[in-house]
């Protein structure tokens, strides 16, 4: 099969209706979800080499599991059930195993030798354990009832011939390459990999192991958000960091374009003065800033580099971090051919109070202990130590609340983002 090519995406995906200043993070979301399309282009693997590639087209079942009525244990088969009360039946000569299936058929009143897995012979519907049988003398002696069926597995009882074996959209996990071998499926068209870009900005940035002077901070998103795209399953590019010099952040974005399906910048996402990133997507004419009303992370800058969708992130490693998870997660899983991914979220007792205001949806550093969601002592966006305390975030709605311990909020713990 070709290397096939979606269409790029549309120069105003990411406008907002006339008149939105401040987006309600559920309307942000929706637009997302229904301006963006998969990216990736498609290419047919080899079973084998498919793990973590995400499905293009739905995937039909060559062969039913399993292929043919079998034992589901070692013992002895015969036909029909039997009620309570003892019973003895003579043995046929023979055995049935799994790859290798018994000639001929059963003679009626008989029994015969079955092991796990083996075809069942004509002749023969029902097994019974053998531990529960005694042999001697060529016959096999048991008590009854046992139901007519007992510890046999129907043809196709797990999948049948030309049913739907994974659906597009499935990123393959070592199970799903285990159904996929079950059911006579040798190669299946997957998108290729959603190659990320992240970028950093800003003259205050130091790489770890440099000199910091007064005034200057180590790089910590970059890393993060690199880490981060490789646990979610994409492949991550790392363009460095630029410094507050519009030509050069130009000339970066220019090389990302040609490299990367998509680019996470962090810093220089609000209309600040040092704030390139936004400028130069402004004069190209394809920025849209969005001001979403949550917390933290309101600055989410969106455009179109030469094609290339940017996502504009705040600085803050708090924002940027939360801004991943909530908008450019979904987002890049849709792109990379996914579909749109919910994450999961668990109602569970607080074991904080808080109260909210209206008017911005919070999302709030969280860990579950003893059943019970406990968040972080500071809300502060600078308290990276939090992030790293956290499992996961508590959701707080757009509305007010007033939370008292034992009140249910709701917890998304990180692995339901891929983390």
């Amino acid at each position: 099969m070709p290397n096939i090519a979606p269409p790029p995406l549309k120069n105003d995906c990411f406008a907002l209706p006339p008149g939105v200043e401040w987006t309600p993070v559920d309307d942000a979301l929706a637009l997302l979800r229904d301006r963006l399309h998969p990216v990736a282009s498609v290419e047919t693997l080899p079973v084998g080499q498919a793990c973590g590639r995400v499905l293009a087209r739905d995937v039909i079942a060559q062969r039913s599991n399993p292929p043919l009525p079998n034992t589901a244990v070692d013992g002895y088969g015969f036909a029909g059930g039997r009620p309570e009360g003892p019973h003895v039946l003579p043995l046929a000569e023979g055995r049935a195993a799994a790859g290798v299936p018994f000639a001929g058929a059963v003679p009626e009143g008989q029994a015969l030798r079955v092991l796990t897995g083996a075809p069942l012979p004509e002749g023969v519907d029902t097994v019974i354990l053998e531990e529960d049988v005694t042999v001697q003398d060529g016959h096999i002696a048991f008590n009854g009832p046992l139901k007519a069926g007992a510890n046999t597995r129907k043809a196709g009882e797990d999948v049948q011939a030309r049913a739907l074996a994974l659906p597009a959209g499935r990123r393959l996990t070592p199970a799903d390459l285990a159904l996929l071998s079950a059911v006579g499926v040798a190669e299946v068209p997957v998108r290729a990999p959603l190659r990320v870009g992240v970028l950093s900005t800003g003259d205050e940035l130091r790489d770890p192991g440099q000199a910091a002077g007064p005034g200057q901070i180590y790089d910590a998103n970059r890393p993060m958000l690199l880490a981060m795209l490789q646990r979610m399953g994409f492949v991550p590019v790392d363009l460095g960091r630029v410094g507050d010099d519009r030509a050069a952040l130009r000339d970066r974005l220019d090389q990302a374009a040609q490299q990367t399906d998509t680019i996470l910048t962090s810093g220089g996402a609000s209309a600040g003065d040092e704030d390139h990133v936004s400028a130069l997507l402004r004069a190209a004419g394809a920025l849209q800033q969005w001001r979403i009303a949550l917390k933290p992370g309101r600055p989410l800058a969106l455009g179109l580099w030469q094609g290339t969708p940017v996502f504009g992130l705040p600085g803050n490693p708090v924002a940027a971090m939360v801004c991943t998870l909530i908008f450019a997660r979904p987002a890049l899983g849709l792109m990379a051919g996914e579909g749109w991914r919910q994450p999961q979220g668990f109602d569970l007792p607080a074991a904080f109070a808080k109260r909210k205001k209206p008017g911005r949806r919070e999302y709030l550093r969280a860990r579950v202990r003893d059943g019970r969601v406990e968040v972080f002592h500071s809300e502060g966006s600078g308290r990276i130590s939090g992030l790293s305390w956290a499992e996961g975030l508590v959701e707080l709605p757009d509305g007010l609340l007033d939370i008292q311990p034992g009140d249910p909020v709701r917890f998304m713990p990180y692995g339901s983002f891929g983390l």
